[in-house]
């Protein structure tokens, strides 16, 4: 495709084409949110365990999640934050990044994130230390 500008070919795309793969992605993300509100996870058997907790006894990030997904979706905040705080930051953080793809997709810009290596280290330093306080002692209350 010598000659071809990838980002003048989207603006000359249909809206909704350009709205395609977002329109996908929300109702991926609503699909998934509707099966874990329906299917409860804090009933045995419905997933699989984590295996970091299961094989050493330590929460990875990622433990509550799905509990999280599950009471947020009933409207329960204060469990889904206890359940997993760090997945409750992350959906609002989705849903602004969503929006703004969809922004830029209307108005035939392809979206382009390339943040900074700080932003990078620090989300890395954020999940990190989440997952140490939430395996110490005193980080019980981050316990799902």
């Amino acid at each position: 495709m010598h000659g071809v500008n990838a980002d003048s070919r989207r603006v000359t795309q249909s809206l909704p084409g350009r709205l395609a793969v977002p329109a996908g992605v929300l109702a991926a993300v609503v699909a998934a949110f509707a099966y874990v509100g329906a299917v409860d996870p804090n009933e045995p058997g419905h997933y699989p365990a984590c295996p970091l907790l299961r094989y050493t006894g330590l929460y990875c990030p990622g433990c509550g999640g799905l509990r999280s997904a599950h009471a947020f979706v009933h409207g329960d905040f204060l469990a889904a934050l206890h359940d997993n705080a760090l997945a409750v930051l992350g959906y609002p953080a989705f849903a602004a990044l969503w929006t703004v793809w969809v922004v830029h997709a209307v108005r035939g810009r392809p979206l382009r994130i390339d943040p900074r290596p700080g932003v990078v280290w620090s989300l890395g330093a954020l999940l990190l230390v989440f997952t140490v306080v939430r395996n110490l002692p005193f980080g019980g209350w981050l316990h799902p």
